[in-house]
């Protein structure tokens, strides 16, 4: 799936990661289009926070190359990363900065001109129902305003890919809403965006395509349909548990029938 674009704006090729002789990731290879919304999904575990991790260059595989928008994470980090934004599953925000100032902050990490800053920081604090609270210490703020204040930040810039982790987490239904409206916006727009999530209903309804990494490695990857077609499970849950604990469920739900 290219979406008529002649390059990935992610791609992995044999992707590895080992921790004093455990492999976390094995062999990952990937590719992700701009305009499209892939989950990576996969049981506790897996190697999703990991290969994340080297695709966005906080961690230096062991093996293998990751880029973002044809560059090489490693080798032209700035340029990669002046392409991507990232919210973790548990972002950390400076405590003592308001979100008005944190914005600032950013900005001025991607050299964004002041008026800029102001003007995108505005938009973003209203479109995320933040606009009460800039002036707040983002201390005092909820587990659903971190989460939306770091997801402006990311987004200050307008990146040409986004990267998620877990975004709904913890987010009541309104603001969960509000994110997955945005995620399909910013894709409409040619953003890549490239998101995990243990909510299979959230990647059913909202992903073009996903992957499913099981023991470090992927073992599934495509479409919805695409899945469908090598699985006897029809719902992306009944695929997902299929290839990674479906025996486990079958023998739950044989003792208790």
């Amino acid at each position: 799936m290219s979406n008529g674009n002649p390059q990935p704006m992610i791609a992995a090729q044999g992707l590895r990661k080992e921790f004093n002789q455990n492999i976390a990731v094995s062999g990952v290879d990937l590719n992700v289009w701009g305009g499209e919304i892939f989950g990576f999904l996969g049981p506790n575990g897996a190697g999703k926070t990991t290969t994340i991790k080297m695709l966005i260059g906080l961690l230096k595989p062991s093996a293998g190359n990751a880029f973002i928008g044809g560059h090489n994470i490693q080798s032209d980090p700035i340029a990669a990363k002046s392409l991507l934004g990232y919210v973790p599953d548990e972002p950390y925000l400076p405590e003592k900065l308001t979100a008005r100032e944190f914005l600032q902050f950013i900005g001025g990490l991607y050299r964004i001109p002041a008026a800029d800053i102001q003007r995108r920081g505005e938009e973003l604090l209203k479109l995320f129902d933040l606009q009460d609270h800039g002036d707040e210490l983002v201390g005092g703020f909820s587990h659903g305003m971190r989460q939306k204040t770091a997801l402006a930040g990311a987004l200050l810039h307008d990146p040409r890919v986004l990267f998620l982790d877990e975004p709904t987490v913890g987010l009541d239904p309104r603001s969960a809403r509000l994110i997955k409206d945005i995620l399909r916006q910013l894709a409409a727009r040619g953003t890549a965006v490239f998101l995990t999530t243990h909510i299979l209903e959230i990647a059913e309804r909202l992903c073009d395509r996903v992957a499913i990494i099981s023991g470090g490695r992927v073992i599934a990857a495509g479409t919805l349909n695409e899945l469908r077609q090598g699985s006897t499970g029809q719902s992306l849950e009944d695929i997902f548990l299929s290839l990674t604990g479906g025996a486990e469920y079958a023998e739950i739900a044989e003792v208790l029938a």
